[in-house]
Parts: C-alpha cells; sequence; structure tokens
C-alpha cells in the first residue's frame, strides 16, 4: 500500500491535520496532559542540535509523537516499553507501514463484513484474540512480524475502552467493546507515524534498558503503570508481572541516577496515598519538584471515582 498525497484542501481548517499522532488507544495516555507535560520541559533541551529524547515506558506515544512532530532540533528519540507486542507494533509501523496497512485492510473488511446484530463481529474478535495470544507466547516466527502488529491494532480498535490487560499467563484478556464503526485501517496516520519513527531507537525491556543515554544533552520523560489510587482501581496489568510498589521505588532510584550524570526528566504519576493515607510520591521523591495537575479518568468500576482526578508531575530541575 503506498502513502497517499496530501493536499491543500486536506490541510485546511475544519478538520484535523494529522502529521503523526497515537496510532493507538491508550488507557492513561497523554492526550489531556500535553500542555502541562511540555510547560514541565527546559526549552534548552529543544534548542540543542544534539539533543536526545527519552521515553522509557512509550505506551501510546502521545508525549513522543507531539516532540517528534515539533522538535525538530532533537538529535534522536529513543523509546522502550517492556511489552514485546507493543514495542513489535512500533518497529512495524516504521519499518514496514505498507505490509502493515495490507493486513489492518484485511481484518477491516472481514470484520465489517458481518453483520452487526447478533454475535458474529463478538465471535470473529475473540477469534482475533485467541490468535494474538497464540502467536505472542508462542516461539517468535517471521509472520508475527506483521500479524501481531496488525492483530493488536485491531484489538486496540474494537475491544473495550481500548484496554491493553494481561492475564497471569501473560494473555491479553480485554472483551468485546461493540463500537458501531470502529476505524481499524487508519493509513494516513500510520505513514505520518512511519516518517517520523525513522529518527528513533526503539528498544524493548526493562526501563533501566535506557540508562545508556542518560548525559547532559537527554530529556526523559518517564509515565510508567501508575500507582492505584486503591486496592480495587489498578488497570496496570499491561505486562506479566505488573507494577509495585517496589518498582516504584526501583524507579524513583534510576530517576536519582539520571539525575547525577546531568539528565533532565520529568515523570508523571498518580496522586497515590501510601498505606497510611499520605501522599506516597510526596515522600519517596522528597527533594525533587513536585506540582500537582488533573485529568479526566473514566475507567472505574466505582463512578463515584470517576472523572477529574489529581496526577503529580515530578521533575529534577
Amino acid at each position: 500500500m503506498k502513502s497517499p498525497k496530501r493536499t491543500q484542501e486536506d490541510d485546511k481548517d475544519g478538520g484535523e491535520q494529522i502529521l503523526g499522532k497515537p496510532f493507538l488507544k491508550w488507557v492513561g495516555g497523554k492526550s489531556q496532559l500535553l500542555e502541562e507535560i511540555f510547560k514541565s520541559f527546559p526549552n534548552k533541551i529543544f534548542h540543542s542540535q544534539k539533543s536526545t529524547y527519552v521515553e522509557p515506558f512509550v505506551g501510546g506515544g502521545s508525549v513522543l509523537f507531539k516532540i517528534l512532530r515539533e522538535q525538530q532540533n532533537i538529535r534522536r528519540a529513543v523509546l522502550n516499553d517492556i511489552n514485546p507486542a507493543l514495542i513489535s507494533t512500533y518497529i512495524c509501523v516504521r519499518d514496514n507501514p505498507g505490509a502493515l496497512l495490507e493486513e489492518l485492510s484485511k481484518l477491516e473488511r472481514d470484520y465489517f463484513a458481518l453483520p452487526e446484530s447478533g454475535n458474529s463481529r463478538r465471535d470473529f474478535f475473540l477469534s482475533r484474540r485467541a490468535e494474538f495470544n497464540t502467536l505472542t507466547t508462542s516461539q517468535k516466527n517471521s509472520k508475527q512480524e506483521i500479524r501481531v502488529p496488525a492483530l493488536l491494532i485491531f484489538l486496540n480498535r474494537t475491544c473495550f475502552n481500548g484496554l491493553f490487560r494481561v492475564n497471569s499467563r501473560g494473555e491479553f484478556n480485554v472483551p468485546f467493546g461493540k463500537y458501531k464503526n470502529p476505524k481499524i485501517c487508519d493509513p494516513e496516520t500510520i505513514f505520518a507515524n512511519s516518517a517520523l519513527l525513522q529518527k528513533t531507537e526503539i528498544l524493548c525491556g526493562d526501563f533501566d534498558k535506557t540508562l545508556q543515554y542518560a548525559d547532559g544533552n537527554a530529556l526523559f520523560y518517564l509515565d510508567p503503570p501508575y500507582k492505584a489510587l486503591s486496592p480495587t482501581s489498578s488497570f496496570n496489568a499491561y505486562a506479566q508481572g505488573g507494577f509495585d510498589d517496589n518498582a516504584q521505588i526501583r524507579l524513583r532510584d534510576f530517576c536519582r541516577t539520571l539525575h547525577e550524570r546531568g539528565a533532565k526528566w520529568v515523570l508523571s504519576n498518580s496522586d497515590a496515598p501510601d498505606g497510611n493515607g499520605a501522599p506516597f510520591f510526596d515522600k519517596i521523591y522528597a527533594g525533587f519538584r513536585i506540582r500537582r495537575v488533573f485529568a479526566s479518568r473514566m475507567i472505574n468500576a466505582d463512578p463515584a471515582k470517576r472523572g477529574k482526578l489529581a496526577e503529580v508531575l515530578i521533575s529534577n530541575f
């Protein structure tokens, strides 16, 4: 599939001009907080042609794509995540967008050929979910390089609320979303993202894998799985093993090391309490700059816990 040509008509006001944006829906994504996050970044980083931008937890990439669109002086961007299927999708978007779109087009065509009423689309979703789990828990082969990313995007667009959640066996287990007309194949966004991602290095592993990029020319944005506000409100199991308080403290130690090496960093998280009801992150990040911002969060079994919630932005400058 060839990249579509843009025209002046495409860029007129009245519709969103797509210059690269997240290609996945992502719970906890930072679209709402982009302005606040960018206020936290040091301007001089963006004026230096030696700068490196690093995201150890890339997720849906809202901040990443804004950086790649708007900050031309960034020499390179490094993105990392512990989720192998997610990282294989970023690599596929960067290196093989045409083949990915061919696969997505087939999935979209087969999905919409089924009747909207009844369980046909739900059954198709469950069948593709089972295939995805078989491929991602089996030995890697060349067929997975396109099929797994295509299935991940398909499932993301058709599952409940765009969640990515796995069970204790590492299997994706989010239910069907019942959307009437989900956009499964989006050539313009995929090709635009592929162009932007050409200047990126893509890693897969623990966040400490990115420590090698820490120096005085580096800016790190860290968006880890959020600490749950209560024992029943956790949605952060998008990788086997989760991200508990010990992992949050290990990340704090990582941030201290970044600081010692001269790198600038900004970290976002929930404004969650510790076991005694005191602010957890105020305690473990004492000595660093902490400010609170608000974002809407609609995924909670208890309606009283939805709506505007405080989050923390922490930085070392």
